[in-house]
This record gives structure tokens, sequence and C-alpha cells, in this order.
């Protein structure tokens, strides 16, 4: 792809298609960087959008035109989010446009990240990162919304589309046939409603830096949205908590909340919501496949 010729008119599918092939993009890159900064430009074949790092102090993100809306989010959440918080974010210096893909210039963190680490953590080094991320969410969520709002979809409207094409991915992404029968049965139930707060939906190993078992940074804001505070749980609880009651019992104490049976079943259903839900990739409890109701799946998941 020349970075002169970039495609306006691209979907969703061409895009993905684009994201992996390294090589077609890396020009881009390069020619946007280079008019920032004389560092070596290092691609990411991780994320939702173009990313790259710019020697070790700078993040450039570059958005296809379809994705505008991240761009305006994830910079209206670096700006707001800046300074605020205990835990380093990145600080947004520049961003642009070029036909209609937009960029975001921003300094780099640094430390380990928490999928890497995670691992060789102790049971008790596991727990207080854990109740430190439940801690952090807290205090986004304690933030005002400020003029996010506009850069998100209504929670309500957000809802309806996910339920709407629930099924569809779902059937897609693998989940037991058993349990796909259930389904919209189950949907039917109540989901959290509460106050909107800052949903980052990124408190998960992926986008968490870590030393030992202190948080040292927090990043990617893109997907963002604004609605109950619940659905900024799903990530540490699927992909850290895992099954574990200690673990989850750690998360909710550093937030500060004891949730009964039916917030937990509540849960389930934004977690077949999500915007990207992906159960055989987010439930990290062997076996779970065999779990015979939504319910049961859920006291497995989050006991």
């Amino acid at each position: 792809m020349s970075p002169t010729l970039l495609p306006t008119a691209i979907d969703a599918a061409a895009f993905d298609a684009l994201h992996d092939d390294l090589p077609s993009w890396r020009g881009l890159l390069e020619s946007l960087a280079s008019a920032l900064s004389s560092e070596p430009v290092v691609q990411m074949s991780e994320g939702t959008v173009l990313v790259a790092l710019v020697g070790r102090s700078h993040v450039l993100k570059v958005y296809p035109p379809f994705l505008r809306d991240h761009f305006e989010f994830e910079r209206a959440a670096l700006a707001l989010l800046g300074g605020r918080l205990p835990v380093p974010t990145p600080v947004l210096q520049m961003t642009g446009q070029r036909q209609g893909w937009c960029w975001l210039w921003m300094t780099r963190l640094h430390g380990d990240p928490l999928t890497a680490a995670w691992p060789g953590l102790s049971a008790v080094q596991q727990c207080a990162l854990l109740s430190a991320v439940g801690a952090l969410a807290a205090q986004v969520h304690a933030l005002p919304v400020a003029g996010l709002a506009r850069h998100a979809p209504a929670w309500p409207d957000f809802v309806a589309s996910q339920r709407a094409r629930c099924r569809e991915r779902q059937q897609r992404m693998g989940l037991p046939p058993h349990l796909l029968a259930q389904l919209d049965d189950f949907l039917q139930g109540e989901v959290p409603q509460g106050p909107d707060v800052i949903l980052s939906g990124e408190y998960t190993p992926m986008n968490l830096l870590a030393q030992g078992q202190r948080l040292v940074g927090m990043f990617d804001f893109g997907d963002g949205l604004v609605g109950p505070r619940e659905y900024d749980w799903l990530g540490p609880l699927a992909f850290l908590a895992a099954g574990s009651a200690q673990r989850c019992q750690a998360f909710f104490a550093g937030y500060g909340v004891v949730p009964d049976a039916a917030q937990r079943l509540a849960l389930m259903r934004l977690l077949l919501l999500h915007r990207y839900s992906n159960l055989p990739a987010q439930i990290a409890c062997p076996g779970w496949q065999q779990a015979q109701s939504f319910e049961a799946l859920t006291a497995l998941v989050w006991p």
C-alpha cells in the first residue's frame, strides 16, 4: 500500500486483511513517523488498528475511516484521563489525518505486559494485582464522563445492536450447541443499567503493564464506551480471575463491591453481548464447555 494512496472506501473485512499483511502498511507508518521522529519504526501485529512503536519514546496509531469514532473516543479519553490516575496512561502529543485515515502520536509506556508477567506471579501476587486492577477501575469510574458520551453509542442502542447480532456471533465463535440453544431465552434477562461511567474496556492483561505485582501502565482506549460499570469488570474477571474464587474476591475487594448471584448472571449476559465476545478465548476454565446451562457456567467462571 503506497503511503500516498490510502484506500478511502475500505470495510472491516478488507481492513482486517490489510492489518494482517504487515509489509503492505509499513510504508504508511514510516511516512507518517518520519515527519515526527527520526527513530526506527517497529510495527505491532496486535490490536484493532495500525500501531507502531517509534523508538523508545513514542507510539503511532492509525485508524481507518470506518473507525473514526474509535479515534475520537481515544483522543478524548487520553485528554480526560491524563494525570488523573495513579497508573500512567499515554500522553497525547499530536493528531492528524491523511486521506480520511486519522492518527494519534503519543508517548510510550514501559513495563512488562501483564500477559507475560502473570504466569510467573505467585497466587498472593496475582490477588494483589487483581485488587489493584479493581481499585484502578473504580477510580476511573469515579471520574466525570464529561464530553466522552458524544463519541460513543448510547448504551441502550449499543445493547440492542449487540442483542441483534449475538446469536450469529456466538455460533461463529464456537459456543457449544446446547448453550446456543438456550441463548435467546437467557438473553431476555436483565443486563446492568447503572449510571454511566467511562468504560475503557481495557482492564485486560493485553493492555496493562506491570512490574512485579505493581501496575505501571494502562493503554488503548479506542474501543471505549459510556455505560454501566459492570462492562469493565469482564476483562479482569474473565482473563485473570479465570474461575478462581480467591482471585474474583480480590478484584471485587479492590473495586469495593460484593455482587450477588443476580448481578453475576447479568455479567454473563454482558460477556455474551460484549463487543468482542469470544467465549473460547475469554473463559480460561478447563471444561467450561460441559456446563449444562448459563447459570452453571456463571457459577464456574465467577464462583
